[in-house]
């Protein structure tokens, strides 16, 4: 990662690139004051003060954009701060984040989008490229109760509204999407009824049965989810779907988009790596909520990511600390990391294998996200500002806290092992 004012990438692969490109995608990208310059099978004018950066054997492409995660900062700065969580997110490629109001005091406020906003202006290096975007709670201290008010805090820099929790009053859902309708602001609302989820641990079925953990009904998502699509029905409100954790609820989804209405969808990228299976061990950081769906809830997620059904993947990156975390699997607090790693995890179990192509996950990773909130993504196109990553597949390394930005290196499955593919470069020209 470099300021300078002037860079060639060398031989790269390139993701979305332009026509200028040789058959097989490969080439060279000058970046001059902020901006793509040139782009060319091979660039052999190249004046003095350029710096190379090899690109061989590297794939380029749009910066990564993060629908939503979490921070620690304010309230809870021993799990994350707004620094550490910009550098992890640089780290992993993403050039965007979408800030969820899960903090002591909640974003609900114009006050408080604006110290988000204001603390990336401080400390800006070559470890922390990321641009946060402040997604402002729906309601009061995100407690389900009363509005905010909408306008005000879009005009301060709200990137959209969300509790980044479920809304369980009927009444208020119906006047939050009569109210929004002519805002036209983006709106992210999580379904799930939580009387029906209850205490549970893991989704319902064989394998929470057989670990003994209660078991949370996919009726807790679809539920809710059904009432949500009448409701948008009636009102045309556009309305972001997030967390979708089960194959009923890809099928209403789908269904929905059929008939019409005005809805995205995204999935949290854990949900497409694991699911009840793999919870044997009791492992702590594989508690989520929504709990990880079962074999066939993976597989349709999977499924809709491929076929757009889901436009993005979300990283709900949740950082939690060590001792906060290493306690019984059912009282363990939910959700792990992500920023650092998705991209190489991904990478490796859909791109390498053969399921996807790079694009659909690159795509789902940066343009698929920039859509849903209503966002112009980075592209890699002539006259273009420079909001790049560069990833190299082959690089090994191991995961300790050492090698992590997060404050919560620990709070992940992949604790301790070896991870192939990491992001070499981040450019970002808001910076």
């Amino acid at each position: 990662m470099s300021h300078s004012m002037r860079q060639l990438i060398t031989q790269a692969t390139l993701i979305g690139g332009a026509a200028e490109l040789t058959a097989d995608g490969v080439g060279d990208v000058l970046i001059e004051a902020g901006k793509i310059a040139a782009i060319a099978p091979s660039i052999t004018e190249i004046p003095t003060d350029t710096e190379i950066v090899d690109g061989s054997g590297q794939f380029l492409g749009p910066g990564l954009i993060d629908l939503y995660s979490q921070s620690g900062e304010p309230g809870y700065e021993p799990r994350e701060t707004y620094v550490s969580l910009r550098r992890a997110a640089t780290a992993g490629g993403f050039t965007r984040v979408g800030l969820l109001p899960t903090t002591q005091p909640a974003a609900d406020s114009i006050s408080a989008i604006a110290s988000i906003l204001a603390a990336q202006k401080v400390g800006t290096n070559l470890s922390a490229q990321t641009k946060l975007m402040p997604w402002s709670a729906i309601t009061i201290g995100a407690k389900g109760k009363q509005l905010v008010d909408f306008a005000e805090l879009a005009e301060a820099g709200a990137v959209g509204f969300t509790d980044a929790r479920p809304l369980s009053n009927p009444v208020l859902v119906k006047r939050l999407l009569e109210y929004m309708q002519p805002l036209n602001q983006p709106i992210a609302l999580w379904p799930c009824d939580p009387q029906i989820a209850g205490a549970g641990a893991a989704r319902e079925g064989v394998n929470s049965l057989r670990l003994g953990l209660e078991g949370v009904s996919v009726i807790a998502e679809t539920a809710s989810l059904a009432a949500l699509l009448e409701y948008i029905a009636e009102t045309s409100t556009p309305i972001h779907i997030m967390r979708v954790s089960t194959a009923r609820s890809i099928t209403l989804i789908r269904q929905a988009k059929e008939q019409g209405l005005p809805i995205t969808a995204s999935v949290a990228w854990h949900h497409l790596c694991f699911d009840t299976g793999d919870l044997q061990d009791y492992q702590p950081s594989l508690r989520h909520d929504p709990p990880l769906g079962n074999p066939a809830d993976r597989q349709a997620l999977v499924d809709a990511v491929r076929e757009g059904v889901l436009e993005a993947i979300a990283i709900d990156h949740s950082p939690y600390t060590y001792e906060e975390k290493t306690v019984a699997f059912d009282l363990a607090p939910p959700g792990a990391i992500g920023l650092e790693l998705a991209l190489p995890i991904l990478w490796q179990t859909f791109v390498v294998t053969g399921k996807w192509p790079p694009d659909l996950l690159w795509h789902r990773l940066s343009h698929g996200p920039a859509n849903c909130l209503q966002l112009d993504a980075g592209r890699l196109e002539i006259g273009a500002s420079a909001e790049l990553t560069l990833f190299n597949p082959a690089t090994q390394w191991t995961l300790t806290a050492q090698n992590l930005q997060t404050l919560s290196a620990f709070n992940t499955p992949w604790a301790g092992q070896s991870i192939q593919g990491k992001v070499s470069h981040v450019w970002n020209c808001q910076f």
